[in-house]
């Protein structure tokens, strides 16, 4: 199961979710906080606050920044 914690809104998180969906992975998205002192779920899992993160079960992968995501997608997943 992948799944990507996004922020609505956020250009970065928006790059990550087209790659997926235009790859027909299919994910779940958890959406953060605003907030970035309120993004605990995401620093729970990934070390850090930033969104994009994605994590894939599968592939035991847990990633941060959107170009990473992007080139694991390519490589991994499409």
């Amino acid at each position: 199961m992948v799944t990507l914690y996004a922020l609505d809104g956020c250009p970065y998180c928006e790059a990550v979710h087209d790659a997926l969906a235009d790859h027909g992975i299919d994910y779940e998205t958890i959406w953060t906080d605003p907030l970035h002192s309120d993004r605990n779920e995401v620093k729970r899992v990934s070390g850090q606050r930033s969104v994009p993160v994605i994590t894939d079960e599968e592939h035991g992968v847990t990633m941060a920044e959107s170009e990473n995501i992007l080139s694991f997608i390519e490589r991994s997943l499409a």
